[in-house]
């Protein structure tokens, strides 16, 4: 299997790139956020009075199940990603991400990265994360 691909199901991305490109036995995931099909974000919700309230677990999480639905299209799943950079607006956010990052990923994982941005293309998005992952022999 090879060639790039936008992922059915998922949020069409806000560009011209594919969720995922397949080349060299390798699965290459585009920056991925906690964004659903319907535009709404994971993780971001805002009460009667228009107060946001922004959770980075909530989107730690929905981004790395995001990456596992991208990597399943392609016959691949979160074991076999060998590498991850992840984006985060905030430090401050750090402790909230690696704990959920944890739950999923140890110290035989994907080797990883993470930087902080100035900012990400919609200002309730508080992580972004790419991966590569090697794919299974078939």
């Amino acid at each position: 299997m090879s060639g790039a691909r936008v992922v059915a199901g998922k949020a069409v991305p806000r560009g011209r790139f594919p969720h995922v490109k397949v080349a060299g036995g390798f699965a290459f995931v585009s920056g991925t956020s906690s964004r659903r099909p319907d535009n709404t974000i994971a993780g971001a919700t805002v009460d009667a009075l228009g107060t946001t309230s922004l959770d980075i677990e909530v989107q730690t999480r929905a981004v790395i199940e995001n990456m596992r639905d991208i990597l399943r299209e392609v016959g691949a799943d979160l074991s076999d990603l060998v590498q991850v950079t992840t984006y985060l607006v905030s430090m401050n956010d750090f402790g909230g991400y690696n704990r959920v990052y944890a739950e999923l990923f140890d110290e035989t994982g994907p080797t990883r990265t993470t930087v902080a941005v100035h900012q990400l293309p919609h200002p309730h998005l508080l992580i972004e994360m790419q991966g590569v992952a090697l794919l299974p022999v078939e």
